[in-house]
């Protein structure tokens, strides 16, 4: 078990600076997106590079920060029942899920994704309108999206199991740290009960 939470930790490590990198891509597109916006107004000119970056950019940052969003255990979920559910019993619902529809899902899209994205390197497609960019490096992100989610998935899969096992405590619990205005409220409350 050590050997495989070693390899998670390693993992973990590796998605999150994936993600945290991922995040600039959004920035960029924000940043591309108002430069077209001053450029086309102001000189009455555009391309359609311009547009298809920012989906490449967008692209980049949803596939890429899946498995950072997993990681963080920030994907979006109904828990009406399992909230209501012990910590135990949540964690094999996790369990499950994980081994019964996010590994398989992962495997099925990386598996069609490969030869749809190498056809389109192979050929180096092009998009069909006019000043587009080439299409490889966004289909690329596909596989390459769903390869780091199966790998976080595996390393969620390790932790909740070693979870389950006694091993480690809760991977869910979130290690909350006083924000520093609570830590000034905090000393202005010592304050006023010194001078009282």
């Amino acid at each position: 078990m050590n050997a495989l939470l070693s390899l998670s930790r390693l993992i973990d490590a590796m998605n999150e600076r994936i993600g945290r990198s991922a995040m600039w891509l959004l920035l960029a597109a924000v940043l591309i997106s108002a430069v077209n916006a001053v450029v086309r107004k102001t000189f009455n000119w555009s391309s359609n590079a311009f547009l298809e970056i920012q989906w490449y950019l967008f692209s980049g940052a949803f596939l890429l920060g899946a498995s950072y969003t997993l990681l963080h255990n920030e994907h979006v979920r109904i828990d009406v029942i399992a909230s209501k559910l012990s910590k135990r019993a949540q964690t094999w619902i996790e369990v499950c899920g994980s081994a019964l529809f996010l590994l398989p899902l992962c495997a099925m899209m990386v598996w069609t994704s490969i030869p749809w994205a190498m056809n389109s390197f192979h050929s180096q497609e092009v998009s069909v309108n006019a000043g587009g960019l080439i299409l490889w490096p966004a289909k690329m992100l596909v596989p390459v999206g769903f390869v780091l989610l199966a790998l976080q998935g595996l390393s969620e899969l390790v932790k909740r199991i070693a979870f389950l096992r006694g091993a480690i405590p809760d991977p869910t619990e979130k290690h909350v740290f006083p924000t520093a205005e609570e830590n000034l409220i905090e000393e202005i409350k010592k304050m006023q009960g010194d001078k009282q």
